[in-house]
């Protein structure tokens, strides 16, 4: 079995106790990590509090330039750290290669971005610039639904920007991620990037510690609020991705079999396990029968299964937890009288798998549309007016984001543009950029990633005032 280590101050260093880490195909373990302890905590924090001072005062392009090599070592390696995301994910083959070859474009693109001083003001009365510094040191907490490109996508912002890190993978999959800071040791100064994994304490031991500057959080709303009560203790800086209950309006004016690949994997892409995937479908009436049976009749044909097996399109969901989770809102949603259409039970096999499931027939009021499942599972509302569909699309204490479906583009942007979320997408959905920002309105988040915005958020501005003379 592979040893797997923290990276801090550059070196590997092991815990006294492990943890097992579950292979979700299986619902058995199939592998251990070290479960970091807080004083490894203030060790890395330490040792990225040390290695500041010289990151720091490097050039954007002397940075860029160690995060290229960082970009070709992810490259390098790429083979060996697929099939170790399939396994503590649970993620097809296809989807995990897609994610490791995402990860280097997303180091190259962020980090190519500039960041320019701004004069505001420059004449007889003196000269006024804005200026933008680094925090000091990151904290970085990441989910476990796509560990490395999530993760990469605040290490690069951090960096790039002139701050050191000290990164947590969720617990569920901590692997690829330990090995990812094994990788780069030789390649980054000691101390400016050090990863360390462990159990449920460690997240909240980031958040409260006084020698962390800046905490970059991506998970629950639930949690993203005991963060934010938390880093407060010190006025840490916060960015927030949280969850989203995103939804989709189809206007009437669609074919319902040429839209539904769309919608159907931006719902179900990576098992419904995405924080801005559908999870609510708005269609006019006309079009709600056809648009149904078009979306059953693609969940019927997936794949379901281990991400090695031939074929396989959607895998388990990747833990415990969150598959009772799915399977207990299911049971309400029988329980509602809704018309199942597609799935709607769990695999007859081991591990966490649940088939990809359609719901027509359903309203407002019931968990599967009020909460966000974050599961293979998709209601399908029906809708005749579209002002209603606007109102009931924006009643909801999550803003991620939503999309418009309809062959007229300029009246989807205008009803795009009315719904209250951090994205809104006209004939797509999921559809991200490096840059360009990305986050939630209402309780879906706090801040934005990416883009020079996202980028910015890492820094602090400073105002340098000339007097004339």
């Amino acid at each position: 079995m592979q040893n797997f280590t923290h990276t801090i101050d550059g070196r590997g260093e092991s815990s006294e106790a492990w943890l097992d880490v579950i292979n979700p195909a299986t619902a058995e373990p199939f592998a251990k990590f070290p479960d970091a302890s807080r004083a490894q905590l203030d060790q890395a924090v330490a040792a990225a509090r040390r290695a500041f001072a010289g990151w720091s005062r490097l050039s954007f392009q002397e940075r860029r330039e160690y995060l290229g090599r960082f970009a070709q070592a992810l490259r390098e390696h790429a083979e060996e750290l697929v099939p170790l995301l399939v396994r503590e994910q649970g993620k097809p083959l296809a989807d995990a290669k897609a994610e490791l070859a995402l990860a280097p474009r997303q180091i190259e693109r962020l980090s190519s971005i500039e960041i320019k001083n701004e004069i505001l003001r420059d004449d007889e009365h003196g000269r006024v610039e804005l200026r933008y510094r680094p925090l000091g040191v990151v904290g970085i907490i990441t989910p476990w639904n796509v560990p490395i490109v999530i993760a990469i996508g605040r290490i690069v912002q951090a960096l790039y920007t002139g701050n050191t890190v000290v990164q947590k993978p969720s617990p569920n999959t901590p692997l690829t991620t330990l090995r990812m800071g094994e990788i780069i040791r030789g390649i980054l100064p000691p101390g400016v990037l050090n990863i360390i994994a462990g159990g449920n304490d460690l997240g909240p031991w980031m958040t409260e510690h006084a020698g962390i500057d800046k905490i970059a959080f991506t998970g629950s709303v639930a949690t993203g609020k005991k963060v934010l009560v938390s880093a407060s203790s010190n006025l840490k800086r916060v960015t927030l991705e949280l969850g989203g209950n995103d939804a989709a309006i189809v206007l009437d004016d669609v074919d319902p079999k040429a839209i539904a690949p769309g919608i159907f994997w931006a719902a179900f892409g990576n098992c419904g396990q995405v924080c801005m995937a559908i999870k609510r479908l708005y269609v006019h009436e006309r079009i709600y029968e056809p648009m149904c049976q078009a979306l059953a009749d693609i969940a019927r044909s997936v794949k379901v299964g281990d991400g090695f097996e031939p074929e396989v399109k959607i895998g388990p969901l990747q833990n415990k937890m969150q598959y009772e989770r799915v399977l207990g809102i299911l049971e309400d949603t029988k329980r509602q009288g809704a018309r199942i259409l597609a799935g709607g039970h769990a695999l007859s096999r081991p591990g966490y798998f649940i088939a990809p499931t359609i719901v027509a027939d359903i309203k407002e009021g019931t968990r599967l549309v009020d909460e966000e499942p974050f599961g293979p599972i998709l209601p399908v509302l029906r809708y005749s007016d579209i002002e209603d569909a606007i109102r009931r699309a924006n009643d909801t204490r999550y803003g991620l984001g939503g999309s418009v479906w309809t062959k007229d583009t300029d009246r989807g942007a205008e009803i795009a543009a009315r719904l209250e979320v951090g994205t809104a997408w006209v004939n797509q959905h999921c559809h991200l950029e490096p840059t360009v920002p990305f986050g939630g309105a209402k309780e879906s988040g706090l801040g934005r990633e990416y883009s020079v915005v996202g980028l910015k958020s890492y820094m602090e501005t400073q105002v340098i005032s000339v007097a004339g003379s």
